[in-house]
């Protein structure tokens, strides 16, 4: 490890450093690429942007995944919503003998706090509650890069509906990158969790060639859902007027389900490779003005 990856390394731990100071470090440590905060390309940099001063107070609610849930209902309707089992401010009030033998717990206040249980008899109960506490100690503004949008999100956890599809040990799970309420092309996770696979293709169905390196390119060729274009209705709709937002949906036997709202996909800390997809992507997030002097945008 060089000198410099070294340095950057201890000072990506000094989270009392000014947003506009830590985050190019944390952006550097990386992705191995300078940021200037004044002049943006890059997806990724602009996503720092995003992160540094693009601040609506509602993108609390909405990456908040039982907060956003009232957003969903007026935006689509409620019946875009997977089934909602039980709320806790705490992990003790978790009660397993009251859940159905198939559940979901998720943390609403951050990534990957997911305990998928599709056989509550093979459940580590003491593991299960161990990992709930530990979510329940997080925040993920300070777990990650500044994530503002988390800063403010209450900790919980929700238990929902195990989603099943027929033929498949896995869910497929739609992601759609929106700039200015408008959806230019999706991700398609595959087999998360098992084999972990990826692929991007563009809303008339053409499998696109940019990837991350850090996920498996799915070779094959996917399906399109019968429901796509309600899919591509429901991730505009919900967008609305955001320069840029990931919109997360499931196709559950051709019935349209929402997933969740992402203003920071990978903590903006994932390339796309060729690299010039990086700018390609860039280019489609339109920043809002930041007036000289001004420390943050509130208005969407």
């Amino acid at each position: 490890m060089g000198v410099k990856k070294l340095l950057y390394g201890i000072l990506k731990k000094m989270k009392f450093l000014p947003p506009e100071t830590y985050i190019p470090i944390y952006y550097e440590y990386y992705l191995g690429k300078k940021l200037d905060l004044n002049n943006p390309v890059e997806f990724n940099q602009k996503i720092q942007w995003l992160k540094t001063y693009y601040h609506p107070d509602i993108l609390t609610q909405l990456v908040d995944k039982y907060s956003v849930r009232e957003y969903v209902k007026e935006k689509i309707g409620a019946q875009y919503l997977n089934e909602l089992i039980a709320v806790y401010d705490k992990a003790s009030k978790v009660n397993f003998d009251e859940l159905p033998h198939q559940f979901v717990i998720k943390g609403v206040h951050g990534f990957h706090f997911n305990l998928i249980v599709n056989d509550k008899t093979k459940l580590n109960r003491k593991r299960a509650r161990f990992l709930m506490n530990k979510w329940m100690s997080k925040n993920q503004y300070f777990r990650g890069g500044f994530e503002w949008a988390y800063k403010n999100v209450p900790p919980r956890l929700i238990a929902e509906k195990f989603l099943t599809e027929m033929d498949k040990d896995v869910i497929l799970d739609y992601k759609f990158f929106c700039f200015n309420g408008e959806p230019k092309f999706l991700q398609i996770d595959v087999e998360r969790g098992i084999n972990d696979q990826r692929a991007f293709y563009d809303l008339e169905w053409n499998k696109l060639e940019f990837y991350n390196k850090e996920n498996k390119v799915y070779e094959g060729e996917m399906t399109q859902p019968e429901n796509f274009e309600e899919m591509v209705w429901a991730a505009r709709t919900l967008a609305d007027k955001f320069p840029f937002v990931r919109v997360d949906l499931y196709s559950i036997r051709n019935k349209t389900i929402f997933g969740e709202m992402t203003f920071y996909p990978s903590d903006g800390r994932k390339d796309f490779h060729p690299l010039k997809y990086n700018k390609i992507l860039g280019d489609y997030i339109q920043l809002p003005h930041l007036a000289e002097g001004q420390k943050e945008i509130k208005e969407i």
